[in-house]
């Protein structure tokens, strides 16, 4: 079965304000941590997020209707400053899928495996890091199912992570493809 297709395109902070804040304010998005946020704090996030050299965020499509949201960054600049030791072609990453009505069974799996399609695109990419919360069980289970290894518990500002890599290998190898 196919669940249909997939497209990224660059967010546009001003212009997808509105169906961000739907999202990340939903009860299913109290992991993204802005839950009590307001249109405005939603723009001014993702404002920050475009001007900034090494982060980045994205809308993605499913058959051209957004459908969640993805933000890349360099952990040698970004999120994870001082609490591990970056390698040449780490690339952080966080996705949202948009809450709906009408669940799709392998949906967010499709949409994981999309987001890593789109950062192993990048020849420079040797390696996806994430840090969800350790308390976020569902999204351990699917890193896990993608190719991320769990490597161990950090100390953010914001939250307890979990530190987990992914290489291009091991996204390939949960994949079935054969490297």
């Amino acid at each position: 079965m196919t669940i249909g297709t997939f497209t990224i395109r660059a967010l546009d902070p001003l212009r997808d304000a509105e169906l961000l804040h739907r999202w990340v304010t939903d009860p299913k998005a109290a992991f993204w941590m802005m839950q009590d946020a307001r249109l405005q704090d939603v723009e001014r996030e993702y404002m920050r997020i475009a001007a900034h050299e090494h982060h980045h965020a994205y809308l993605g499509l499913h058959d051209g209707e957004p459908a969640f949201l993805m933000e890349s960054y360099d952990p040698r600049h970004v999120e994870l400053v001082g609490l591990y030791e970056p390698e040449p072609g780490d690339v952080g990453m966080h996705f949202l899928v948009a809450p709906t009505d009408r669940p799709i069974s392998g949906f967010t799996r499709a949409v994981i495996t999309a987001v890593m399609d789109e950062l192993f695109a990048d020849p420079r990419t040797r390696r996806v890091v994430v840090e969800p919360d350790v308390g976020n069980k569902a999204v351990h289970a699917l890193n896990e199912a993608v190719g991320f290894v769990p490597v161990r518990e950090i100390d953010k500002p914001e939250k307890r992570a979990l530190l987990s890599f992914c290489t291009r290998d091991q996204f390939l190898a949960a994949r079935g493809v054969a490297v």
